[in-house]
């Protein structure tokens, strides 16, 4: 194996050692990534390489160290010490792997198990599908040849008749073209009066006596079926109509952009401290990679609020801490604004996420939020409780929104207490929109 070889080789090594998606989420370091690119560590394998050894063992032919090109760097040798610190007590380091939000959204959904669906709102381009419709009219080019010989094929079939056995059976003595029409009807044989009036006229006269019975008739003459003549002497005709024309034209396929709108709303108050605001990093950056990942367009809005509520960059959206109270209502005061003047739903998907402690005004959840959430139509309400030191008394959001409404596939509630909780949170999330 030559040298390149080798490299390849420690390169996929390398590969392989990416750090976990889960594991990524739950703890690693988030900040290196881009709304469009997600860097996941990858621990370093060091290649082999040749090294020169300084010491002077003597020897015969033994030159001086310093002549010639050093390959590698010097290896440490026992005693040498390190003025750096201890061996052993600096971590690897770190290469990245690339991972764009459409690779992202699919490894998440076969690690964590999931199926959402993205639903096309806005119609973009009406285009020709294939030709699996069909109309009375159309150019000769599209008419459906197969579908009228079907048709015709079925007419001779159910008009078809055995003219040598039908005259014999005009040679029952007494019965005349009269009695065997009517037989002939009595048998779904589809015979006109006509023919056999024609028939019995060509019949000589000492012939109009032959047979007794129909049963003698029966055991007489062999009687052909439409599809046995068919098969011994073919097709001569097939009764085409024009109600059997029928031409084929293309389905017409609406295209439908998948457009998406994610409003983060985050409580900033006093109470949330720096666990708190990690937690919501860590639960709401994978959502906005996985959505980036499964839609068209996805834009995205932050509403950062204490007791009141104000739109804010993203940049800004996970750092920031007031010394206000709480007031829930304001947020989503302010993201129904928003949502009405910018994203119609008749246009956009929808997704209304908010995390915070749970803390709230007096009657605020059950007033004024819950109606809100009501009111405004989205895919997905979630909410994300963090509470990493235990939760505070007051702290009853996230349960009255939970309690409120159940079992609903719009409304998903989450608790993240520690960075194991992440998944199980985003799991929760997009396990609800994705029922629905």
């Amino acid at each position: 194996m030559g040298l390149r070889e080798d490299l390849e080789r420690y390169r996929e090594v390398g590969e392989a050692k990416r750090e976990d998606l889960a594991d990524f989420i739950q703890y690693g370091d988030l900040g290196q990534s881009l709304p469009d690119e997600i860097n996941i560590p990858i621990k370093i394998v060091d290649l082999p390489e040749f090294a020169y050894d300084r010491r002077d063992k003597g020897g015969i032919g033994q030159g001086e160290p310093d002549v010639g090109d050093p390959v590698g760097e010097p290896q440490p040798q026992p005693g040498d010490g390190d003025e750096e610190g201890d061996p052993g007590d600096e971590s690897g380091d770190h290469d990245y792997y690339e991972m764009d939000p459409e690779e992202f959204a699919e490894e998440l959904d076969d690690e964590l198990g999931l199926d959402l669906e993205p639903k096309g709102k806005e119609v973009i381009e009406e285009k020709e599908g294939d030709f699996t419709d069909m109309t009375r009219t159309g150019p000769d080019s599209t008419l459906d040849f197969e579908r009228m010989f079907k048709e015709g094929l079925k007419r001779k079939l159910a008009m078809d008749f055995d003219p040598d056995f039908l005259e014999e059976v005009l040679k029952i003595d007494g019965w005349g073209p009269d009695r065997t029409f009517s037989w002939a009807r009595e048998n779904a044989i589809n015979v006109s009066k006509h023919w056999l009036e024609e028939a019995y006229r060509r019949i000589p006269d000492d012939e109009r006596t032959t047979y007794d019975s129909i049963e003698e008739v029966e055991e007489s003459v062999t009687r052909r079926s439409t599809a046995q003549k068919i098969k011994e002497e073919g097709i001569t005709h097939v009764p085409f109509r024009k109600e059997d024309e029928r031409y084929r034209y293309p389905e017409i396929i609406e295209e439908r952009e998948k457009n998406v709108v994610v409003v983060n709303i985050r409580d900033v108050s006093g109470s949330m401290r720096e666990k708190k605001r990690e937690l919501v990093e860590r639960t709401f950056t994978p959502l906005d990679w996985y959505l980036t990942g499964k839609y068209d367009n996805a834009e995205f809005v932050y509403i950062a609020h204490d007791a009141e509520a104000w739109e804010v960059e993203r940049d800004e959206f996970f750092g920031i801490r007031s010394g206000g109270g709480t007031k829930i209502s304001s947020a989503y005061e302010l993201a129904a604004a928003i949502l009405d003047e910018r994203y119609p739903w008749s246009d956009w998907n929808r997704y209304v996420f908010a995390a915070g402690d749970s803390e709230n005004s007096r009657n605020d959840t059950s007033e004024n939020v819950i109606p809100l959430m009501d009111e405004i139509p989205a895919n997905l309400h979630a909410y994300v409780e963090t509470q990493p030191d235990g939760k505070a008394i007051n702290a009853t959001h996230a349960e009255e929104v939970d309690d409120h409404f159940g079992e609903s596939n719009e409304v998903a509630v989450s608790y993240v207490n520690s960075p194991e909780d992440v998944t199980d949170a985003i799991y929760e999330i997009l396990s609800t929109e994705a029922e629905s």
